[in-house]
């Protein structure tokens, strides 16, 4: 009836039984874009150490570890890493998670979290002076398995 993972043949959602895959080494790396004025750029680029960008990239980490307690049909990972990085441009914040795990499952949905939840707090951090910001283009940039 579907081609969905999550969904089986009678349209009822699930969680999807990896229990016969192979447990192998997999990275995912996802990305996510605040758009935001020129002015609220340069004012998040003149914080100090210590400052929203370094909240957000806490955030993105901390939210990669709770991925399967947001995402309902998520299965919980032991991720062996994450890294959130985030570079502030003329008027955006360009944020790249990747998450690394070794198991029977793909850690994207881990990366496309961390990368949201850290959009989420620099908007929440920049919202008092910035109405307008926009946090788009979350996406998957790759995926691997070894």
């Amino acid at each position: 009836m579907t081609d969905f993972s999550h969904v089986d043949e009678a349209g009822d959602v699930r969680m999807v039984d990896v229990g016969g895959k192979p447990v192998q080494r997999r990275r995912a790396v996802a990305a996510a874009t605040v758009r935001m004025a020129p002015e609220t750029a340069r004012r998040l680029r003149e914080l100090p150490k210590g400052d929203a960008l370094a909240t957000a990239q806490l955030a993105g980490i901390m939210a990669a570890k709770r991925t399967s307690d947001l995402i309902p049909l998520c299965h919980p990972l032991p991720l062996s890493h994450v890294e959130v990085e985030l570079e502030v441009g003329e008027d955006a914040v360009e944020i790249t998670a990747a998450a690394a795990t070794a198991a029977q499952t793909g850690v994207e949905m881990e990366a496309l979290t961390a990368a949201s939840v850290a959009a989420l707090t620099v908007y929440d951090m920049a919202k008092a002076v910035d109405k307008g910001m926009v946090v788009e283009s979350i996406r998957l940039v790759e995926k691997t398995k070894e």
